[in-house]
């Protein structure tokens, strides 16, 4: 199965990436609707859509404006958005009240309320995280192979979200910031790198990928990774229209 990573950064786009945006073309299952979500039209391989939000911050929600031209010549018959119950009503009430989006798009919303069935034979789970405004992260998991996506949380080695990602192949974490930032990460509910690292292991994970980057950053390791000596295991930071197989 594939991955594709339509948007990379957090906050707002930059020249170099879009805000969050993760798409499995087989399955038709997008993870975060920030700007990278236009791409979508162009990598869909479904004529449905199930979108999960991890919360409603514009940075990940705003591409569920871009549907109409998402769908226009696609062949995509029916998107679903699924969250948080309070996070799709403030969508709903706010993102498309009428002075700001006239005209909703072709989407119905579905509040989690539990364990999900997604394509491939598989399931997602969420579980609750530490932002401002609260946010959800999600484990995917297939017969033979798992991801978890957490984003939008400040890292600690105590953080109860740990269980549950435990021993994923895949995860995707969040990382704001390069260490030396704490108080920032702390302060806006995001994490810098060590602390990324060190849950990761303690999640015993496979692979770490690091997303959500900042957009103010535009060179190849915004996060000083090269300066880590032994990060403990396979890791990198994510950049737009990147493919992973797993």
């Amino acid at each position: 199965m594939q991955l594709l990573l339509l948007g990379t950064t957090g906050y707002h786009p930059s020249a170099r990436r879009h805000t969050a945006c993760l798409l499995f073309p087989e399955i038709g299952l997008v993870l975060d609707a920030g700007t990278g979500f236009f791409r979508v039209r162009d990598w869909l391989q479904t004529t449905e859509l199930d979108v999960f939000v991890t919360h409603a911050h514009l940075d990940h929600v705003i591409g569920l404006t871009f549907l109409f031209d998402v769908a226009y010549e696609s062949g995509l018959q029916a998107t679903r958005v699924h969250g948080d119950p309070g996070h799709l009503q403030a969508v709903q009430d706010h993102l498309f009240a009428k002075p700001l989006f006239p005209v909703l798009p072709p989407l119905t919303f579905h509040p989690l309320r539990g364990p999900t069935k997604i394509g491939g034979g598989g399931k997602l789970t969420y579980f609750p995280l530490e932002h401002p405004g609260g946010s959800l992260g999600f484990r995917l998991d297939w017969p033979d192979r798992s991801l978890a996506y957490v984003t939008d949380t400040t890292a600690r080695t105590d953080a109860e979200y740990i269980e549950e990602i435990r021993g994923v192949d895949l995860l995707i974490h969040e990382c704001y910031f390069p260490d030396g930032q704490e108080e920032l990460a702390l302060k806006t509910g995001h994490s810098c790198l060590s602390s990324v690292l060190a849950v990761a292991k303690a999640a015993q994970v496979k692979r770490l990928l690091l997303i959500h980057v900042n957009p103010l950053a535009n060179e190849d390791d915004p996060l000083g990774l090269g300066l880590i000596d032994d990060p403990g295991l396979p890791v990198s930071i994510a950049y737009d229209l990147q493919k992973i197989n797993f």
